[in-house]
């Protein structure tokens, strides 16, 4: 693994976030890097600061000190405007909540993505790659939970981003239809390169994963690397 290029680096992260009188440590001197097509599982309980970590290396949260790193540009020294074009162009976000429009088809909302980026895919293709180029038309309430992850899912990949963050990706889904979803993202992940990195309380999704680390209390505890990789149809949930 550590021969790959680094594509993100933290180091020594800490978030802090001011509640009321009290300071709360969402991280307390957290460091990680990601290699270049690995695919990483975060685990931990709720509080341990994995979603706040994810957020950070997207781009969507700033560090209250330490630095981050994407290959050889330091994000903790960019504007803004910076940030945005950074978010834009790099690094794909998928959530447990699926967050589509629910006036646009599955096509429309893919498109969203793609006319802002420099590179896209059509996003015919990249609804293909996520197995719904036949649900084009469909509007999010035609569509099952699943299909809806899937859709988001290709709105995050259509714009070829280095990188994709996923936060608890199959949090609303049953057995089956979580399944079909990893076997999509580690589909991304295998034929297009991507780094992908994925939260989850689930700790046995992370037996499909190159690496797993577990945080606790802001802090990673454990990192480890998988010998034994599992298909996500061999996972006992």
């Amino acid at each position: 693994m550590v021969m790959r290029p680094v594509v993100f680096e933290a180091r020594q992260i800490t978030r802090i976030y001011r509640m009321g009188e009290v300071d709360v440590y969402a991280l307390r001197g957290t460091s990680l890097s990601l290699y270049e097509g690995e695919f990483v599982v975060l685990i931990g309980p709720s509080g341990s600061g994995k979603s706040t970590l994810l957020n950070i290396l997207g781009a969507l949260d700033v560090p209250s000190s330490g630095q981050v790193f994407y290959r050889d540009q330091e994000l903790t020294n960019m504007s803004d405007a910076q940030l945005t074009r950074f978010r834009r162009s790099s690094v794909g976000f998928v959530f447990q909540f699926y967050n589509l429009i629910p006036s646009l088809t599955a096509e429309e909302n893919v498109a969203l993505v793609t006319e802002i980026c420099t590179d896209p895919m059509r996003p015919i293709d990249a609804l293909e790659m996520v197995g719904l180029s036949d649900r084009r038309h469909h509007f999010p309430s035609q569509l099952s939970g699943g299909e809806q992850q899937r859709v988001a899912i290709a709105r995050a990949i259509a714009k070829r981003p280095v990188v994709l963050l996923c936060d608890e990706p199959t949090g609303a889904l049953d057995v089956t239809t979580g399944v079909r979803v990893l076997e999509v993202i580690q589909r991304i992940n295998q034929e297009l390169g991507t780094t992908t990195a994925v939260i989850t309380h689930n700790a046995m999704i992370a037996e499909m994963a190159d690496r797993v680390v577990s945080m606790s209390d802001g802090r990673i505890a454990v990192q480890r690397i998988n010998e034994n990789k599992l298909a996500p149809s061999q996972i006992q949930w």
